[in-house]
């Protein structure tokens, strides 16, 4: 079997690291030239909760030859079309992409190759990319955790193989739920990441400051609520059942919650969201694949969302050059109830 990651940034890069390690075939693909090359010279070099330098391959886009049987893919979401449709050539009649990006991107690929072909992979842990050729592993080591699953629900052929090689990095479960495991990953993706790029901070900050951490909390009520008008069950983050601890009923199961938000985020603290990464470069984030969704989800479902449509709007304020990201953006969130 012949096995490729597309799109070999900070997480990329990470995960290449770990297969290639292990001894196990896997090309990293990816369109930054200087990145490719220095991997080809040094190899891939990981720094932060761990540290390693591993020799991988690597390649550009276009220097791609043959056909995969498997491809991990890991670009921004909102290039998933392009991307897609340009990689066709290089697909076996019976390859399967394993989704394992942020929001929803399931729909968009199976729309190119069918649903049969996909497989989702939720990932509960984050890196920063430092430099070409070096990522650094933001999440506690034993945090590093997968889930996947179908959007049928029917079982993939290559599923114990997709299995097989991210366990060479940390446990990877199949659910049956994968809905639910994905919304459980939209939910941090929206609440953490979303503040994290709205304040240009950590994790960990985002959790420890006051005000935002009640935007975190009224961004998680958002999509518990939005899930549950969807009849849609919410999977366990790393044995952690996010509605019983943050689905909050009165003022006091409120505090409650508000309290065991710095402890939920612990093991990440130190991560910052790629969407601030993106800012941090100019570059436009995935935030309509993001908040942008429970947004989407909640008009559909009939649930507001103003936190989550705020938090939108102020991205996009940034991106245009309107607003920086900053601590002062929280005083945005005040006109909200």
């Amino acid at each position: 079997m012949r096995t490729a990651i597309l799109g070999a940034g900070s997480m990329g890069l990470v995960l290449g690291a770990y297969i290639s390690k292990a001894k196990e075939q896997v090309d990293l693909i990816d369109i930054n030239k200087e990145h490719v090359d220095e991997l080809k010279k040094n190899g891939a070099t990981i720094v932060g909760t761990v540290k390693m330098n591993v020799p991988v391959s690597a390649m550009t886009n276009d220097e791609v030859t043959g056909k995969y049987d498997l491809v991990f893919l890991m670009t921004k979401q909102m290039h998933n079309k392009s991307i897609i449709e340009s990689f066709l050539p290089h697909l076996n009649d019976d390859a399967v992409i394993c989704t394992m990006q942020n929001g929803m991107p399931e729909p968009s690929v199976a729309g190119i190759i069918g649903d049969d072909r996909v497989v989702g992979c939720t990932i509960a842990w984050g890196a920063t990319y430092i430099g070409p050729g070096v990522s650094e592993l933001t999440s506690e080591t034993d945090s590093l955790t997968f889930d996947i699953g179908t959007v049928t629900g029917r079982p993939n052929p290559k599923m114990n193989e997709i299995k097989r090689l991210l366990e060479f990095m940390g446990p990877a479960t199949v659910v049956d739920n994968f809905a639910g495991a994905r919304w459980s990953k939209l939910i941090i993706n929206a609440s953490f990441s979303g503040m994290s790029a709205v304040m240009g901070c950590t994790f960990g900050e985002a959790a420890e400051n006051k005000k935002s951490r009640l935007c975190i909390l009224r961004i998680i009520k958002e999509c518990i609520d939005v899930t549950r008008a969807l009849g849609i069950r919410i999977e366990p983050i790393q044995g952690q059942d996010i509605v019983k601890l943050i689905d909050y009923k009165d003022k006091i199961t409120e505090m409650k919650s508000l309290y065991i938000i710095p402890i939920v985020i612990k093991k990440h603290k130190l991560l910052k969201a790629s969407m601030l990464q993106d800012l941090e470069h100019g570059r436009k984030t995935e935030i309509d694949a993001m908040n942008g969704a429970v947004c989407y989800y909640g008009k559909k479902a009939g649930v507001p969302t103003p936190y989550n449509d705020k938090v939108v709007e102020i991205v996009h304020a940034i991106e245009n050059g309107e607003l920086t990201y900053s601590y002062d953006n929280l005083e945005l969130f005040k006109e909200l109830k």
